[in-house]
């Protein structure tokens, strides 16, 4: 590439992230949580009320503060527990006798209530653990169709959940899913058929137009009104074989990839700035950035699309002069990131979310220029999600916008 002056400053790269996971996971609410949590707890109201009503049955049946069933009359009473009076009438005696027994009575009763409370209290552990143990076993056929649901997003259209073990609801849904899953099977068969068939149907005819129209164009002797008029068909029918291509590759794409290999973003966007350098110089727009190694699992072809596809939007839609592009590649929090920002018209940000949409640009609804078909960042964010990632428009102050893509390695 060649030598260029050295590029305006950049705007400082946006430090935005997706949202995380939640920092402690195990304190999510799931439905074992909450089983678990009812269970442990109609125990523990049950306990709560068992040893309110043993106390006070107790309490009733030694009633403390009443008089003793006997009184002393003469002799005397020793005790190793009360301190019992040696020599005093029989009426001071039995009053010492009446208070030393009600405070055995109290006593008795504040060591039942301790010893039932820790007995409520280690039954009340056991229970929860048995609740969470249950409750385990309950949700374990949820667990085998979360994980055939997490299959299936992944494109695995053949798994099925097969529950097994009694006709309850839990089979019942399981069964209901495996049957949708039979039908978007089907459904997704056929797509990929038609895509298939499609693809032979289209592509055909527009390749025996662009043939045709070569040759008409390669004949020296024709008329220069025929020239021109072959030259515009040969281009709309070079446009119409880009929006074939679009529509192929954005329905392709929007299923996850299957078959991954190691692809460094850095080459790839270096390849896609080798491919659209000719038309940047022809624009007078500079490219530069730093492309830091950035190796994620994915397919090579569609990575590649993505970093061209920016790349070449970035380049179009520009400022007339002194325009530039900055495209950069970096490992950032466990992701690789590719970033794309361009100097270029004001975007207002109420009109990001139109961008993405098929044929839909700024302040026009379908395509009518000659920059593209429509289908550019459409398919980005189709691949971007197809690799399990995401992609991210802000508009630049001063106009332009940041594109970032994050994908996980």
């Amino acid at each position: 590439m060649a030598t260029t002056p050295a590029p305006p400053q950049a705007p400082p790269k946006p430090t935005w992230d997706p949202p995380s996971a939640a920092p402690f996971p195990w304190l999510r609410p799931t439905i074992r949580i909450r089983l678990t949590l009812l269970y442990g707890g109609m125990f523990l109201i049950a306990g709560i009320l068992l040893l309110s009503i043993i106390y006070l049955l107790a309490a009733q049946a030694l009633n403390p503060g009443s008089d003793l069933p006997f009184k002393i009359t003469s002799g005397s009473v020793t005790s190793d527990t009360c301190n019992l009076p040696t020599k005093a009438t029989p009426e001071v005696f039995n009053t010492a006798m009446n208070d030393c027994v009600n405070e055995q009575r109290q006593h008795a009763l504040d060591s039942l209530l301790s010893r039932s409370l820790l007995a409520l209290l280690g039954l009340a552990v056991i229970a929860f653990a048995f609740g969470y143990a249950m409750a385990g076993r309950v949700l374990s056929p949820l667990g085998r169709i979360t994980r055939t649901a997490r299959a299936v997003a992944g494109s695995d259209l053949s798994r099925r959940i097969e529950l097994d073990g009694p006709d309850d609801e839990l089979k019942e849904l399981a069964d209901t899913f495996d049957d949708m899953l039979e039908r978007l099977q089907r459904a997704f068969t056929a797509q990929q058929r038609f895509v298939g068939n499609a693809s032979h149907e289209l592509r055909t005819p527009l390749a025996i137009n662009r043939t045709l129209l070569e040759v008409h164009l390669s004949d020296p002797g024709a008329p220069v009104e025929l020239q021109q008029l072959g030259k515009t068909l040969l281009a709309t029918n070079e446009r119409s074989e880009q929006l074939v291509e679009g529509l192929l590759l954005l329905a392709r794409s929007d299923n996850q990839i299957v078959e991954r290999k190691p692809v460094d973003l850095a080459e790839v966007a270096g390849q896609a700035i080798d491919q659209v350098h000719a038309e940047a110089e022809a624009k007078g727009v500079r490219i530069h950035g730093e492309r830091a190694s950035a190796v994620v699992q994915g397919n090579g072809v569609l990575l590649e699309r993505i970093a061209l596809n920016l790349v070449q939007n970035a380049v179009r839609y520009n400022v007339p002069e002194d325009g530039w592009v900055e495209v950069t590649t970096e490992l950032q929090h466990g992701q690789a990131v590719l970033t794309v920002t361009n100097t270029g018209p004001v975007v207002p940000a109420y009109e990001i979310d139109n961008l993405f949409e098929p044929f839909r640009r700024l302040r026009t609804e379908r395509t009518g220029s000659d920059k593209g078909v429509g289908l550019g960042l459409s398919i980005v964010r189709s691949v971007a999600r197809a690799h399990g990632g995401h992609i991210y428009a802000q508009p630049r102050e001063g106009g332009g916008l940041v594109m970032r893509v994050t994908l996980p390695l």
